[in-house]
């Protein structure tokens, strides 16, 4: 008999071992208010844990592999409080000047709070690694692209 006609057997056991999440191999720089967000996330998983029924074997296995993710990364948080100076660094709200004119705003940040959309990038992104430590009027080339840096906060 052909193996796709095998019952499953009983209790869902194709459920229970979600694979993990990949976790980044790189440090896991956060701001205070990303380590603010890893931490309500992981109370926030906790909560939800704590109220699924055992019969809900789906959501139990979605639920337990999100709590080992960022367990994980509130584990290997590494707080990086904002520091002045002139050059762009980890933490920084950059404006950059494109070659068409146009200006950007972004935040530099951790990797779990980004989010482009919303104005911040990664730390690891290659815009970030580009500006990182550079200081107003210097220019960088990404992807191809010059941007000049307009502004630093």
């Amino acid at each position: 008999m052909s193996v796709a006609f095998i019952r499953e057997p009983e209790g869902g056991e194709a459920f229970e071992d979600l694979p993990d999440r990949p976790v980044s191999p790189h440090a896991n720089f956060v701001t205070p208010e990303g380590l603010a967000q890893i931490e309500a996330e992981v109370a926030r998983l906790q909560a939800l844990a704590g109220g699924i029924a055992r019969e809900e074997k789906a959501e139990n296995a979605r639920v337990a592999r999100e709590l080992r993710y960022w367990t994980t990364r509130l584990g290997t948080a590494q707080l990086v409080e904002r520091k002045g100076g002139e050059a762009v660094h980890f933490g920084s709200t950059v404006t950059i000047l494109r070659e068409d004119d146009s200006r950007q705003t972004f935040r530099i940040v951790g990797e779990d709070e980004a989010d482009p959309a919303k104005g911040s990038i990664s730390y690891v992104a290659p815009l970030a690694r580009a500006l990182t430590g550079k200081t107003v009027g210097d220019v960088a080339t990404v992807n191809g692209h010059e941007v000049e840096i307009a502004a630093i906060t």
